[in-house]
């Protein structure tokens, strides 16, 4: 029924609505309501913009499909396939939350991206991925996210390049921002023959420094060849972290892995003795240069690198040593022994790196860091290690025959002498473990070592442990081993005497000897010095008896040597820092600890940055009663954010927004903070140096004060807010009057330091409104100072828009009185910065964010402008200028729509003051009026208004959001020429252009509303002149430009002469001369349209039809610098074709329009820069010589002499120019030559009508005569023709075509071959002259043609076919000769029919005038082949080959035909006198043919002379003798 759906199963139905109790479903249809009925929800905005997406994507695929653009084709189908996939999984509903807005981002970037991709606009969303409203965003807000958006889609679009081509495209970017990297590697297989369990350590490693710079990567080997733990079978990676840029600049970096080889002394001892085990022994090592792929100039993951392996050369090699030896030599004889690794450069620290890279690292990944600080240090990196190098170590070899097996163990105690467990990692990738034994060198007095091991201990236990080195003698047999005790001990607590960590470097520590048990004991040793240095310090001798006992220790000649380096962020080697960071341990000191903090290097004060702002604070908030200590803290404070500012430790910026925006927690500082600022400030003569310090930390010092009151406010409610605002007011009170103060320089310099710009704006929104009205001056006065001087535009722009994007907001009270603030003091002065720095300027956005701000009523506002004259003409001219360049990209719909929404608002309103202020008599502006009207018509036509070039979708949006703005505008415009009254004489004819670009744009309210300007401009002129001429000239030469743009349409021409016929008609005077105006701008416009439509056609031949069209019309109206312009394009149009005659002709047109004078050149006449001329004579000199140059190349020699001999005239008799005339004579001698020695192709013409009204009105149902080109036969001219107009039908016949075919829809094109009729030249006629001259005429220079149709009247004679054959003869005209200005013309044609006699007279005068030329020939030229002649003179006088004149006499020499044609007697007594005239023709061809006849051919000659004989008899008998006066002179007849 009605009401019922037809569905099936598998339907889908979409509910458009729900009311109560029904639903309407698909296009309105209801469908009751049924139990259990599931109703889909409406759908979700997202889901919205992908449906509205994928159809506007759709009709793309399909272009791209039926372009073959295959590759975008297949791309956008995939991001289809995605979209189409994922808008199910959101309607499905079965999503948990959180996957639900990851998919969203998904989605909403393929969009983003895919706009991108096709060219469409771009979207700007909020953070939660919804499309942003520009009706409440603000112009500064809009903007940022524009930026934001693109910037977001360009990465992404870098990132899919680098996925398509497997390359990472973004690498530099990435590594260009962030300060740290890392190094992955993987380890893929050890291939080296230990036969022993083995440690694989690994490093990075710096070969001009010979020291390492990173952890090492452990990773343990069983001796099976695999990998000890299992587990990390295939899984052994690690990332060498935070690399910085220091280590970029690294000459050289090398990856470095040392093996050590852990069981027996010596691997050859396999005797049956027990031997000991577990020795870690050197084995050897394998080196790779990875300086390339550190640096980025290698990258490829996959690529597994092989590194060779070098062994020891005995047991006591040095591993350090042989590393050296490694990376000097150039080759290693490494015998297929080596590692496999793949290795990789990564991004960003160690938390970027797992979040960017999760499927390289992972947890299972071993963190290999660098021996030193990355170069930033994030709040929350706690770091406490200690890097400890055991060196080298000097031991005599004490009672053994040969030096001792030295091996160190080092271990971590307390002062208790407790052994700290798992504190030592001898690489990452390893637990930590309870002591380190180092590797042995076997009877080596002297050992290297240089092995590092990190020591983490936990931050409390540092001040109380050492590290304690024992040394041991081994012995490969593990009896005697087992009996070797520690004769040895060293050790070095981690903390000095002053409470500051134990230095970096070298620190040669003292031997200390005693017995085994006694070394056990930390009581024993801990009280002696440690190092040597030590030793000194504390008075002790190094030389004499009492230096060697000391207690139950003696010291021992040997000597030993660590090196440390300190990692930490919570030990300090500085003793200033500690006694700030441990400030509450001696409050006496803290004074002192503050002023000597601001003395501290700043590398150790940005690496401690969060525990020493946590202590300035505490500091502050322990201390909240006394003001003792705020001055000090601020000053410390401005101290740290300056070392920041500081380019070395920029980086640090983003710690110490992550410390104020996390961690700080002072709630009361904001309240110390202004007062000491404030002090400051109140005594700036005073304290200036300090002020300037403040200043520039003024940014920070700020942000501080707002999140600690952020942070009062949420613990207490907003308690304290007046006190709170009035702190503030007195603050910005102080900074008032120090800028009032004139004398100081410190307004300027406070400006300049201060780049505290967000957090200052950030202060205009959080206090109320009272106290923004002491800050808006005081900051309003400042920009206007430096946007004039020119000086910190990054930070006036960002601080006049924070201030505007704070203003727009409806969330801080009222704004109205700020808003007129900002507008009095800056408007005119961002005007002026916009006008002098162009589309680049950063302030055009704060423009607009002021227009959108400004008041309805901007008249009340203006007046507060001394100059508004001034003012108005700037913003006319930068409004103009602006929107002319495209300040936004012109996918930035919203931005460019929202610009020309404030844009729009602000010219109507400035129109309003216009009206107002300056329209009477005595106030009228003629400039700033006309400045008015160029503005609004550049708005109205700007690219981004014309709604006509979007697609659907696009249209209606803007439709729907924004209408038609070209229509408000134009209605304006409109309005304000009427307002103008008597002035409108001023703007005609200059406004005529401008208004005629508004009238052709395509919006069909606003040509009805806006071409009746033109009656009004007419009537005006008329008024004043009795004419409209001005307006006339102006409109044509206009209309001519804009139709060639591409503006104006059929619709147009008929508006144009429908409205304008109308005024003109009701106007008493314009009625006759209105009319004829308008019915010439309608054909000039129905030309101009053929023109435009054509130009765009690949037929050049069409193109030059119709620009013949146009400059025939300018020639009729005396247009003539359009008429040139016209002649310039057809030239450049032949000159493509390679039709140089044609072109010649052309320019010849031009040539014509100019005198032999020294009258000046008038602008329109050189319309070509490669002339050079003043003077008319100049010019047309110059036009001749490329004239005769064209002529020259289209062989027209005869024209190119007739132009020479003028140019020569002029030479000789006017110019004087010999040398010139000198070069034309030879030129004209050169041609003469030419036209008698080099042969000349004789082109066909033919005769082409196209007919049916599917042809262009330049070519429907005319016919036309075309030259065709060298050589080309009838059927290759009919397939070029046929190919221009594919849709065409070649017709059959050459009869005239019925009215039907001509009314058709359809295109039928008629074509056959016509000949040229000569028309020689007077000075030939009548005269002897070469063929080679005469040929010339027969196909140049002629205007006739002619095609004759044979046709049969009456009844077939079969005797005698001649009796009754008649000829239809049709005679073509053209208005031109051809050659000419084109290759053809349309044709007039005239037919007659011609009676059999006159067609036998006609024949005969022929075949003489054939006979005569060919015997001429002859005479002239004795080498002539004699072929031609003898088949010439066979077909005459042998009556078998066609019958001579016999079927004459049968048919005219009869008495019957005389009888009933008694008319035609003077004719038959002509065709008489042309057979005897044959006879003496016939025989002196046959005498030329018998002297140059040769012998093989005499028997036809006597054969011939025998046929001629007999036809001389009987026709000399029948019809007379006749003689030739002049023997075989050739004349020329008519």
């Amino acid at each position: 029924g009605e009401e019922e759906l037809s569905l099936q199963i598998g339907d889908t139905v979409h509910i458009l609505e729900t009311h109560e109790g029904e639903r309407r479903c698909l296009k309105g249809v209801s469908c009751p309501r049924r139990h259990k009925e599931t109703v889909i929800p409406n759908e979700l905005p997202l889901v919205q913009e992908v449906t509205t997406t994928l159809r506007e994507w759709a009709t793309i695929w399909r272009d791209l499909y039926v372009g073959n653009k295959r590759e975008m084709f297949n791309s956008v189908r995939d991001m289809i396939y995605d979209l189409i996939e994922w808008r199910s999984q959101i309607l499905s509903g079965t999503l948990p939350q959180d996957e639900l807005t990851e998919l969203k981002q998904k989605v909403t970037s393929k969009i983003d991206y895919g706009n991108k991709y096709l060219d469409l606009d771009l979207v700007v969303r909020d953070k939660d991925g919804n499309i942003l409203d520009p009706e409440i965003t603000s112009t500064v807000s809009l903007f940022r996210a524009h930026e934001a958006a693109s910037k977001q889609i360009e990465d992404r679009i870098q990132e899919e390049k680098s996925q398509k081509q497997n390359i990472d495209l973004t690498r530099q970017a990435k590594f260009a921002s962030t300060p740290a990297f890392a190094l992955f590697v993987t380890l893929k297989n050890v291939v080296c023959k230990i036969g022993e369990d083995a440690e694989v350590l690994m490093s990075l490693y710096d070969p001009l420094e010979s020291k390492f710079i990173s952890e090492n990567y452990l990773v343990k080997w069983s001796s099976s060849g695999l990998v000890k733990d299992i587990d990390q079978l295939h899984n052994l990676r690690a990332v060498f972290t935070d690399l910085g840029s220091e280590d970029l600049k690294r000459e050289k970096i090398s990856f470095v892995c040392q093996i050590v080889r852990v069981g027996r002394m010596e691997l050859r001892d396999n005797n049956t003795k027990k031997l000991t085990s577990g020795l870690r022994r050197p084995f050897g090592v394998a080196v790779m240069d990875v300086t390339d792929i550190i640096t980025g100039k290698t990258d490829d993951e996959d690529k597994q690198h092989f590194i060779p392996f070098q062994p020891v050369a005995g047991e006591n090699d040095f591993l350090q040593t042989v590393i050296n030896k490694v990376i000097a030599a150039k080759e290693v004889n490494h015998k297929g022994q080596g590692l496999w690794v793949t290795l990789k450069l990564l991004p960003g620290d160690v938390h970027q790196i797992r979040k960017d890279f999760p499927h390289l690292v992972d947890r299972s990944t071993a963190v290999a860091r660098k021996m030193g600080f990355p170069e930033i240090i994030m709040p929350g990196d706690v770091r406490n290690d200690i890097y400890v190098t055991l060196a080298l170590g000097d031991f005599d070899k004490g009672n053994k025959t040969k030096p001792k097996n030295i091996e160190v163990i080092m271990s971590v105690y307390d002062e208790d002498g407790k052994k700290l467990e798992n504190v030592i990692f001898p690489g990452a990738g390893d637990d930590g473990i309870i002591e380190y034994k180092s590797v042995i060198y076997y009877q080596v007095k002297q050992s290297r070592w240089f092995e590092t091991i990190k020591v983490a201990i936990p931050i409390e236990d540092v001040n109380r442990s050492h590290l304690r080195f024992t040394f041991r003698h081994r012995s490969s047999q593990d009896t005697k081993d087992k009996s070797e005790k520690i004769f040895a001990l060293s050790f070095v607590k981690l903390m000095r005497y002053d409470g500051t960590t134990l230095r970096d470097g070298e620190h040669d520590l003292i031997v200390y000897k005693a017995e085994a048990k006694k070394l056990e004991d930390s009581s024993v040793y801990l009280s002696l010095p440690a190092t040597k240095l030590e030793m000194e310090e504390k008075g002790y001798s190094t030389t004499g008896k009492s230096a060697q006992n000391l207690g139950n220790c003696s010291i021992s000649k040997d000597s030993f040597q660590i090196s440390t380096l300190v990692c930490s962020t919570k030990l300090t080697q500085n003793v200033d820092l500690l006694g700030l960071l441990k400030w509450r341990s001696n409050t006496s000191l803290l004074q002192q600890n503050l002023r000597q903090l601001m003395k501290v290097e700043g590398g150790e004060v940005v690496k401690f940055l969060q525990d020493t702002l946590d202590a300035l604070f505490n500091i502050m908030m322990e201390n909240s009663d006394s003001d003792t200590f705020d001055t000090l803290v601020f000053d410390a404070l401005v101290f740290i954010i300056g070392l920041i500012a500081d380019r070395k430790f920029q980086h640090f910026n983003p710690v110490l927004e992550t410390y104020i925006r996390k961690h700080f927690s002072a709630t009361l500082a904001y309240t110390k903070l202004t007062k000491v600022l404030k002090n400051y400030v109140d005594n700036a003569e005073k304290l200036t140096e300090q002020l300037l310090k403040a200043m520039k930390a003024l940014e920070y010092i700020f942000k501080f004060i707002v999140r600690s009151r952020v942070l009062f406010n949420q613990l207490y409610e907003n308690k304290g807010e007046a006190d709170f605002v009035e702190s503030l007011r007195d603050l910005f009170t102080s900074f008032n009057d120090m800028m009032n103060i004139t004398t100081s320089m410190q307004s300027p310099q406070l400006f300049r330091a201060a780049k505290g710009v967000p957090a200052l704006t950030g202060c205009v929104s959080c206090v109320s409104a009272d106290c923004r009205e002491i800050l808006l001056p005081l900051m309003t006065d400042q920009l206007k100072f430096h946007l004039e001087k020119r000086e910190e535009p990054k930070a006036c722009c960002q601080l006049l828009s924070d201030i505007l994007e704070v203003l727009y907001r409806k969330d801080v009270g009222p704004t109205q009185w700020h808003v007129q603030i900002v507008m009095e003091k800056l408007l005119r002065t961002v005007n002026r910065t916009v006008i002098s720095m162009g589309r680049e300027s950063p302030h055009i956005v704060s423009l607009s964010a002021f227009l959108q701000l400004s008041p309805d009523d901007l008249f009340s506002f203006s007046k507060t402008f001394p100059l508004l004259q001034d003012f108005l003409m700037e913003t006319f001219i930068m409004f103009k200028d602006l929107i002319g360049k495209n300040v936004y990209p012109s996918d930035w719909v919203l931005m460019n729509m929202m610009q020309n929404k404030v844009f729009l608002r602000a010219i109507n309103q400035y129109a309003a003051v216009l009206n107002k202020k300056f329209l009477d008599q005595t106030n009228f502006e003629l400039q700033l009026w006309n400045n008015y009207f160029h503005l609004a018509v550049a708005f109205l036509t700007q690219e981004s208004l014309q709604l006509e070039n979007f697609s659907s979708d696009k249209r209606a949006k803007i439709f729907h959001k924004y209408q038609d703005m070209r229509r408000q505008i134009g209605f304006e415009i409109r309005d304000m020429w009427y307002n103008l009254g008597p002035h409108k004489i001023k703007f005609i004819p200059e406004m005529v252009g401008p208004i005629l670009e508004m009238t052709l744009v395509p919006e069909i309210e606003l040509r009805k509303a806006t071409i009746p300007i033109f009656f009004d401009m007419m009537q005006c002129e008329f008024h004043f002149t009795c004419s409209f001429q001005r307006f006339e000239n102006e409109i044509i030469t206009k209309l001519d430009h804009e139709v060639e743009g591409g503006r104006g349409d059929e619709q147009y021409k008929v508006l144009f002469q429908k409205i304008l016929l109308e005024h003109c008609r009701k106007h008493k005077y314009l009625a006759k001369t209105g009319e004829n105006f308008v019915t010439l701008v309608v054909r000039l416009l129905e030309r101009l349209l053929d023109y435009r439509t054509i130009m765009h056609d690949e037929n050049k031949e069409n193109r030059m039809s119709c620009t013949v069209n146009v400059l025939n019309f300018y020639k009729e109206i005396d247009r003539e610098e359009m008429y040139i312009r016209y002649l310039y394009k057809l030239c450049d149009l032949h000159k493509e074709c390679d039709n140089y005659t044609e072109a010649a002709y052309t320019l010849l047109l031009h040539a014509k329009l100019l005198k032999w004078s020294d009258e000046q050149c008038a602008a329109h006449l050189t319309q070509r820069d490669g002339y050079q001329a003043s003077t008319q004579g100049q010019l047309k000199d110059q036009l001749y010589q490329q004239i005769i140059n064209y002529f020259d190349k289209g062989k027209m020699w005869e024209e190119a002499i007739i132009l020479g001999k003028e140019l020569a005239e002029q030479y000789e008799n006017e110019m004087f120019d010999f040398e010139q005339l000198s070069a034309s004579l030879r030129k004209q001698a050169q041609f003469y030559e030419n036209i008698v020695k080099v042969i000349r192709p004789k082109p066909d013409y033919f005769a082409v009508g196209y007919y049916g009204m599917g042809f262009p009105s330049f070519l429907r149902n005319k016919m036309f005569s075309y030259r065709g080109k060298e050589y080309e036969r009838r059927e290759d001219f009919e397939a070029r023709l046929l190919t221009q107009f594919p849709n065409a039908e070649k017709m059959k016949t050459t009869t005239p075509p019925s009215e039907d075919i001509k009314s058709s829809s359809g295109q039928y094109i008629q074509c056959f071959t016509v000949k040229p009729i000569l028309d020689l030249p007077a000075k030939f006629q009548n005269k002897p002259v070469s063929e080679q001259i005469v040929s010339f005429y027969t196909v140049n220079e002629v205007h006739k043609f002619q095609y004759s149709r044979p046709v049969r009247k009456g009844e077939k004679d079969p005797d005698n076919e001649f009796a009754n054959m008649w000829i239809e003869r049709t005679t073509y005209s053209t208005g031109y000769k051809l050659p000419g200005i084109l290759r053809w013309f349309e044709v007039k044609s005239v037919s007659t029919e011609i009676s059999p006699l006159e067609n036998a007279i006609e024949t005969m005068q022929l075949t003489n005038e054939k006979i005569s030329s060919m015997v001429q020939r002859h005479l002239n030229d004795p080498n002539l082949p004699i072929n031609p002649l003898s088949m010439l003179l066979n077909g005459i006088v042998d009556p078998a080959v066609m019958g001579g004149f016999t079927n004459y006499e049968k048919a005219f020499f009869n008495d019957k035909y005389m009888q009933e044609h008694p008319e035609d007697l003077e004719k038959i007594e002509k065709l008489k006198d042309l057979i005897a005239w044959q006879i003496p023709h016939l025989s002196e061809g046959v005498r030329i043919h018998g002297e140059k006849v040769t012998e093989a051919l005499r028997p036809f000659h006597d054969r011939l002379e025998a046929c001629f004989k007999q036809l001389r008899e009987k026709v000399e008998k029948e019809y007379g003798v006749k003689t030739l006066v002049r023997a075989f002179a050739f004349r020329c007849s008519d």
